[in-house]
């Protein structure tokens, strides 16, 4: 099972919150993330909550392209 820092990876407000929550939190519940980005976020691509930018087919894209990448 995946296990992340919550406290790296969420503002404050939402570290101590429950995954279900979490998931339906703004994308600026995510450390770094401001809610411009997430404006801008919803405008390009819809996405509204932290699990739509998880469910985000180009951001999952990405990922599987990077995991094929063995020059780092």
């Amino acid at each position: 099972m995946a296990q992340i820092d919550l406290d790296k990876v969420l503002d404050k407000a939402y570290a101590d919150k429950d995954l279900a929550t979490i998931l339906a939190a703004p994308v600026s519940a995510l450390k770094g993330v401001s809610d411009r980005d997430g404006e801008l976020l919803q405008e390009a691509f819809n996405v509204k909550t932290v699990a739509d930018l998880a469910n985000l087919k180009y951001a999952r894209w990405a990922q599987a392209l990077a995991a094929l990448d063995t020059s780092s």
